[in-house]
């Protein structure tokens, strides 16, 4: 198994190693399954449980003091599972993996997702997600936005200036520690993709990015597998993911493939991004045109 992970594309990180060191432990989690499936969620489950990534434990607040997460999964055989804005649920991920194995759709939300993962018993829920960080940051706010959503907007507009989406993206440089993985079994020539979130720091309640979107923050082929993080609006415009898994399947081995995708991105919307590619040919790739984009590898197979 061979697995990639990432840890978000964003501004460089205040205490890089101790990240590394998550990433690396998450990477070497994923690689010791037995299944692609198995492997990107093992993986984003120890992303989502350290409060150093925006996912899960740790996740940005929204307007109103909420955290709620968002994940996707999808497999070569283009099965595919999304689970968002839950309140409560750290492993964002398991909810959507049962959103793909026991229900007939793609994207589940709110407390119904949460009603959902709960009834299957492979998450908990009700879950305090938040860290000492996003609690310090939250109340060092000078005031919280009260009222109907056009006056959470007004006080965004208010506190950021610019358009509402300026306004959510700020200047938190957790905005963009979204995770992610991509798992490839050469013995079964299989794939696997998923990325899971916590939004945006004060973005508008309820509001869903690119991470549970098909083709934007996840997507999985015949041909490889992609994870995306970043401005997840422009993410989910252009489809970052499902546009690096066409290179792929037009030749282009991992690293051309996620070099052009981020370099089409870079063009079409100005904003910054990251992705993470692995091909059939055993090849990870990774480019991003922010600050930085930590990521990790790790390969075991059946005869070591």
């Amino acid at each position: 198994m061979q697995v990639i992970v990432h840890g978000g594309a964003g501004s460089d990180p205040d205490e890089p190693e101790p990240r590394q060191a998550v990433l690396d432990e998450a990477a070497e989690t994923g690689a010791g399954e037995s299944s692609v499936l198995d492997a990107v969620e093992a993986a984003v489950r120890v992303l989502e449980s350290s409060p150093r990534f925006n996912a899960g434990v740790g996740g940005a607040v929204q307007s109103d003091g909420a955290i709620r997460t968002d994940a996707g999964v999808m497999t070569s055989d283009r099965e595919a599972g999304a689970a968002c804005s839950m309140p409560g649920v750290e492993h964002a991920v398991s909810a959507a993996r049962v959103v793909m194995e026991e229900t007939p759709h793609v994207l589940v939300s709110g407390d119904h997702a949460v009603d959902l993962a709960a009834d299957y018993g492979v998450v908990e829920t009700g879950v305090d997600l938040w860290s000492d960080d996003t609690r310090e940051k939250w109340e060092d706010l000078d005031s919280v936005p009260e009222g109907t959503p056009s006056e959470h907007l007004d006080w965004l507009r208010e506190k950021f200036g610019g358009s509402p989406e300026s306004a959510a993206d700020g200047d938190n440089p957790k905005d963009h520690d979204t995770v992610g993985a991509v798992a490839f079994d050469p013995d079964r020539d299989e794939f696997a993709a998923a990325t899971s979130t916590g939004g945006r720091w004060l973005a508008l309640a309820g509001r869903v990015g690119d991470v549970p979107q098909i083709g934007s923050g996840f997507y999985a082929a015949p041909a490889g597998a992609a994870s995306a993080t970043g401005a997840g609006e422009d993410i989910a415009k252009t489809t970052l993911t499902r546009r690096a898994v066409r290179h792929l399947e037009s030749g282009h081995d991992a690293q051309s493939a996620a070099d052009r995708a981020i370099e089409e991105f870079a063009e079409l919307t100005g904003s910054s991004a990251g992705v993470i590619v692995l091909d059939g040919d055993g090849n990870a790739g990774s480019a991003f045109n922010s600050d930085a984009m930590q990521t990790a590898v790790s390969s075991r197979y059946a005869d070591e």
